[in-house]
Formats: C-alpha cells, structure tokens, sequence
C-alpha cells in the first residue's frame, strides 16, 4: 500500500484545502479591527456619552467628570493628560475580559497574527512559544477579569433602571417611562450577561472542580445553566461586541442631535 506523506512545515498560506479558508478570518479582522478602532475613538472622545437617562455603556461606570458621576466633577490633583474622558479609567476591565477570552483568543490569533491562519494552512513562522512569555502569559489573568466582567453587568442592568426614569421638562418632576433607548440598554445588558456567563472560566468555577456532581443539586444547576449559554459562546460573543458599541453610538447620535429618542410610554 502506496501512503502519502504530509510534510510537517508548510510556507506562509500554503494549503491542500480547497474550500475558501480566508474568508471567516477576514470577516474576523474586519469586524474585531472595526471595534477597536470605534472603541478607541469613542472612549477618547469625552462627550456625549449621556443622554437624559441614558448612559453609554463604554463610560459606565461614571467615576469622575460631571455632577453625575460617582465621585463628582475631576479632583484637582488629577493629572490633566488623564481628564480626556471618564471611559480611559474603566474600559481597560471590560477590554481585558474580551482579549483575554478563550474564544476571542482563537479568533484573534488566526485573524491578526496568522497563528495559524486556519486548520492545516501555513503559518508565517516555524517556532511555538506558548503563552509563558509577556506579553501572551497576561492571558492567565483571564479568570480575574471574569470576576470585573460579572460586576460591571450588575452595574449595567442599574444603568436600565435609570434610563427607566425620565425629567419632565415642564414640570421637573421624575416620572417612569420608556423610550427606545431604554430597550437599546436593556438588550445590551441581556447580550453582555449571555456572554459573560457563559464563560468557560466561569464553568469551571461553578463546578469544573468537582469530579462527581451528583448530589449537588445546586451546583449541578449552575454548571448545566452555564454549559449551556457556552455551546454557543461564540454567537454571544459577538453579538454583545455589535451591540455595545451601537449602544455607545446610539446614546452618542442622541446627545448630538442626530437621532431622537422615541418615547415608548
């Protein structure tokens, strides 16, 4: 019997596939590099970012930069390169959980770096380093950020208690309501939380320690709830990535004019 060999190093993008390979890591770097780049520009520019009741999830939680925010207007000792906007003290939290994700991570690797590009395609290099050097051994602190992660969609879901309370201008009196906006939050807030808590880090808390889990009902429980947000973990994951940042820039387009808010009730 006649047997092929396989050769074990390939050239850059080499391949015996015939299907078309690059395109779900082109879609990939178009949408993740889309992102970043919005997420970027927003978080620096320090404005805009309320509307009414509505707060951006991107500078949620406010911690210093107006009457509204946790801790009120900037101290004076505050360096001022660090006053361009309340977003650059809080988005490092939310950013770190999604770069350090176990999803994102194969995404990103084939998509950025050609790491590989995909299943038996050539990479641009011949040498594996593992994740035990810096920069790449930060991705160890994945479950930490997932301790943040769970915090800030506590901190969200208020945020849609808020925006359930609007100003009357007439009157100035505070009455419940709802307006679009209110349900573009509240969305974003289910998006987050089925990503969040789906994460595999979290699984493995609930209940990835234990060899048997029977007898633990509540356990049991939490390990089948979070399995089964995780088998498709990925649809979460970007489904959440879209519409965080089109609540950031709806909220934005309000404050600016460009948009209105219709109000529900």
């Amino acid at each position: 019997m006649t047997q092929a060999t396989v050769p074990l190093k390939r050239s850059f993008g080499a391949t015996r596939r015939p299907d078309t390979w690059w395109i779900q890591p082109g879609i990939v770097f178009l949408l993740l590099g889309g992102f970043v780049v919005y997420a970027t520009w927003a978080a620096f520019q320090g404005d805009h970012y309320r509307f009414g009741p509505y707060l951006s999830p991107f500078y949620s939680p406010e911690l210093f930069g107006s009457a509204d925010s946790w801790f009120g207007a900037w101290p004076a000792w505050w360096p001022g390169l660090l006053r361009l906007s309340p977003a650059l003290l809080i988005l490092w939290a939310p950013g770190g959980f999604r770069l350090t994700c176990y999803y994102y991570r194969g995404a990103y690797y084939k998509a950025f770096w050609a790491d590989p590009p995909a299943c038996t395609v050539g990479e641009p290099r011949v040498v594996y380093r593992g994740e035990h050097r810096f920069p790449l051994i930060l991705q160890n602190l994945h479950r930490f950020f997932l301790y943040l992660a769970l915090a800030f969609i506590v901190i969200l879901s208020l945020d849609v208690w808020r925006a359930l309370w609007f100003v009357d201008p007439a009157t100035g009196r505070t009455a419940f309501g709802m307006g679009v906006g209110t349900l573009v939050l509240a969305v974003n807030v289910v998006l987050l939380g089925g990503y969040t808590l789906g994460c595999h880090s979290l699984r493995h808390l609930v209940g990835g320690g234990l060899d048997l889990l029977a007898g633990r009902p509540v356990r049991r429980s939490a390990y089948a709830c979070v399995s089964c947000l995780n088998r498709v973990h990925m649809r979460w994951a970007w489904a959440s990535l879209v519409w965080v940042a089109f609540s950031d820039l709806y909220v934005r387009l309000c404050a600016s004019g460009v948009w209105t808010d219709w109000r529900i009730f």
